[in-house]
């Protein structure tokens, strides 16, 4: 992106939103951030998120609910592209509570798309996710594939996001970009997520849970490689008209659960201590993304082997805990 542009970052104070606003800066860009600080974890660590951020007078933050149809009626920003980052987080979670869920990841996008439709905002970078592809029988997972069978709340939020869009695509002419992340990890990541809570209980050496016998497989993908593909999303909706697709963000390269144990245990120097429990609903047996469609229209290429990220996020977790 040669030229610069104001982008509209919803979820900016998160694990994603923070990386993806901080180079968005360092690029030139002008950022404006929207985020709620949901309780779903601890303000401090969203408050930590945004402190570079805030330094900046490219960046303009709104602390805000999406999900507030008087904020959207008031918010008056000039923006060109929007990043749309915020929703209800985890698979887990959602099972507990799907209205809230449903609330925010699809009444609060209908809002958005609403508030764009008015304001004559033409250009949208979704986070969908790899979730909607649910037990998928064929991998790698590609973007042609059915997804009509999600197995979770949240994943069915973010189908039904995906098809909201496209409405908003047919009717309003809005350029969108839905892109399907798949299993992001890294420095700042959410405290919730399987890698973060390994890592916390290993280092204070406590026994750690494992679902399942460690067969299940993800497509780790590390932030930097996520960003890189949002960025590549936000560069191509800036320079095409017309413009409805569904785009996979992943590392085509699934690494089991006992795998991924294994290299965090010889990360942190520690000893196995392993509990073993039950699959749990919801979950899905493995991920792993085609992304010759992100390398062909995007740029997208990660770069970032699992063994590198894993140390570059003990290493963040030892200097910040």
């Amino acid at each position: 992106m040669n030229t610069y542009s104001t982008i509209l970052v919803t979820g900016c104070a998160g694990f994603i939103g923070s990386h993806l606003a901080d180079f968005l800066l360092a690029e030139g860009h002008t950022v404006v951030g929207i985020d709620n600080f949901d309780p779903f974890y601890d303000r401090s660590i969203k408050t930590q998120n945004l402190a570079g951020l805030l330094a900046q007078n490219r960046f303009k933050f709104y602390e805000n609910d999406i999900t507030d149809e008087v904020f959207w009626a008031n918010f008056s920003e000039n923006i060109e592209v929007v990043v749309h980052l915020a929703a209800k987080a985890g698979v887990r979670p959602s099972l507990e509570n799907p209205s809230n869920y449903i609330n925010t990841n699809i009444n609060g996008t209908q809002l958005l798309l609403g508030w764009m439709v008015r304001r004559n905002v033409k250009k949208l970078a979704f986070a969908s996710s790899s979730s909607v592809y649910g037990n998928n029988e064929k991998a790698p997972f590609s973007e042609s594939d059915s997804v009509d069978n999600p197995i979770s709340p949240y994943a069915f939020t973010k189908k039904a996001g995906e098809l909201l869009n496209h409405t908003y695509h047919h009717l309003y002419g809005l350029d969108i970009i839905n892109l399907r992340f798949f299993t992001v990890y890294g420095e700042r990541q959410r405290p919730d997520l399987a890698i973060h809570k390994f890592t916390k209980l290993m280092l204070a050496q406590q026994p750690i849970s494992m679902y399942g016998t460690g067969s299940t497989a993800r497509d780790y993908t590390y932030v930097a490689d996520t960003v890189q593909g949002i960025v590549g999303a936000v560069s191509y909706l800036r320079q095409h008209q017309n413009v409805f697709d569904t785009i996979n963000l992943g590392n085509s390269s699934p690494v089991t659960l006992q795998q991924l144990v294994d290299t965090l245990y010889e990360l942190t120097e520690q000893t196995p201590n392993i509990h073993y429990l039950p699959m749990q609903p919801g979950d899905v047996e493995r991920t792993c993304a085609d992304v010759q469609k992100a390398k062909q229209v995007l740029g997208y290429n990660p770069q970032t082997p699992l063994h590198e990220g894993l140390k570059r996020f003990v290493n963040w977790y030892k200097a910040n805990h």
